[in-house]
């Protein structure tokens, strides 16, 4: 089961890749974490990265997608991966789709979650952050018992500038610009599955689940 995340930044495809990994025992995989790991082990690949990272640059998508191809390919992969945070354009999707094309395999589904950007700004705006252990909540979703203190070490919250309506906006109209054609592109092949992010997380959760079948 080789699943692909899709959606807006805040629409919550990250909390139920970590949900699905879990229920199905495959892992859950972001860039980020595959970057880290490589770095950190002195990898070849990991050394190239760092050379692009270390000077504030993107790293170019091939090698993005030669990291994310070694990563799939490791043994606890064997029963699938769930992918999170790529691809993000047509040429990464185009790229991931001959490198597993050239080990025999294929993605078997895209899941987007669909929430209208309204909801998003109103959801992300709602966040906090604590100044001094980093936990979060949310006003509405996860509120502390004291409002504007942590729970766990007492420091005021913060609203984190990510999260504040201009920036989130911003960050929508390039995912806009750059994801979402990424949407049609998995349409076309027949395995793009829309699921609607404005229900819970457990209705969501449980409609990914129909999909995926029990």
């Amino acid at each position: 089961m080789k699943i692909i995340m899709l959606g807006a930044p805040g629409a919550g495809k990250g909390t139920q890749a970590k949900k699905i990994a879990e229920k199905y025992q495959i892992p859950h995989i972001s860039t980020g974490d595959i970057f880290r790991a490589n770095i950190k082990d002195g990898t070849e690949l990991g050394k190239k990265a760092k050379t692009y990272m270390d000077q504030g640059l993107l790293v170019p998508d091939e090698l993005v997608c030669d990291l994310v191809v070694d990563r799939v390919q490791k043994d606890d992969c064997k029963k699938g991966y769930i992918l999170d945070g790529f691809p993000r354009t047509i040429p990464q999707a185009e790229s991931l789709d001959a490198a597993l094309s050239a080990i025999g395999e294929a993605v078997d589904y895209a899941i987007d979650v669909e929430v209208p950007d309204e909801n998003i700004v109103n959801r992300m705006g709602g966040r906090r952050a604590c100044v001094g252990c980093g936990a979060t909540y949310h006003l509405v979703y996860a509120p502390t018992k004291k409002e504007g203190i942590c729970d766990t070490c007492g420091a005021e919250l913060i609203l984190r500038d990510d999260d504040k309506p201009q920036t989130v906006q911003k960050r929508l109209n390039v995912y806009h610009e750059q994801t979402q054609p990424l949407i049609d592109f998995y349409s076309k092949k027949g395995i793009l599955k829309e699921v609607d992010g404005t229900m819970s997380m457990e209705e969501v959760f449980q409609a990914i689940t129909g999909i995926l079948g029990a």
